[in-house]
């Protein structure tokens, strides 16, 4: 996948907060600009964990660091915000996704560049990335 379909030109939200450094999750929101979604990926057994805690929740091990994965994920729940928090707000998804490469690692995102209507429980959605506030949100699109 070329890097420029990873890119997303309109954000859903009118309105997004920026949040601060925590060290610890720095890469997450930093990792995009190269179009690669990473995790904290544990090297003693390999676990991922988000947010990133610098311990394995399975081992334990303190040994680990950033590794990208595929950025393919399945649509395990939704809902459609209808809700104008600001003015001109559309209705948007908001969606839990699982990462292929770990059933039990999920993130909560934005399903883009779909009618909200017609994004479905199983939907197949790769990553996409949203540069704004100098971060890089990871967003997800159906999976052509």
């Amino acid at each position: 996948m070329s890097a420029t379909r990873r890119e997303v030109e309109v954000d859903p939200l009118r309105h997004r907060e920026r949040f601060g450094p925590d060290g610890e999750n720095d890469f997450f929101w930093l990792s995009g600009s190269d179009g690669l979604l990473r995790f904290w990926t544990c090297s003693d057994c390999g676990y991922r964990t988000h947010p990133a805690s610098g311990v394995c929740a399975r081992c334990l091990s303190r040994d680990g660091g950033p590794q990208p994965v595929s950025g393919l994920a399945a649509v395990l729940t939704y809902t459609v915000n209808v809700q104008r928090w600001v003015a001109d707000q559309e209705p948007y998804v908001i969606a839990i996704v699982g990462i292929d490469e770990q059933l039990d690692l999920h993130l909560t995102t934005n399903v883009i560049d779909v009618d909200p209507w017609a994004v479905r429980i199983g939907d197949r959605v790769e990553v996409a990335f949203l540069h704004r506030h100098d971060l890089y949100y990871p967003l997800f699109r159906l999976v052509a």
